[in-house]
């Protein structure tokens, strides 16, 4: 699970498991933000599994899903919120990375 370090508060990884939970609070991160709908591709964790591990390693996780190439005004906003809500650091997935990055720059400045 490659992690890339957008800022200091925001990193953006691909698709974690539930299993590396414990790792990402290890490494810091206080937050995650799943960006992928559920049962988007095969073999994905379901948000509600990232969920439970997420808790058990003490970490606050959100369900932002976006359809690849389909960001809207929305969803561009509640990311927003969510990045002024959520404990930072904040580690932000989805299948490469991409959508995570791409909602993070446009929710910059809102």
């Amino acid at each position: 699970m490659p992690i890339q370090s957008i800022t200091q508060s925001f990193a953006v990884s691909e698709q974690i498991s539930p299993a590396e939970l414990q790792a990402i609070a290890a490494q810091g991160f206080k937050s995650v933000i799943c960006n992928r709908p559920d049962a988007e591709g095969p073999g994905q964790p379901s948000f509600e599994e990232i969920a439970a591990a997420a808790a058990q390693a003490g970490l606050q996780a959100r369900h932002l899903p976006v359809v690849p190439g389909q960001i809207t005004e929305a969803q561009v906003s509640a990311m927003a919120q969510l990045l002024r809500e959520l404990p930072g650091p904040v580690l932000a997935y989805c299948r490469s990375g991409a959508r995570s990055s791409n909602l993070w720059q446009l929710a910059q400045g809102r």
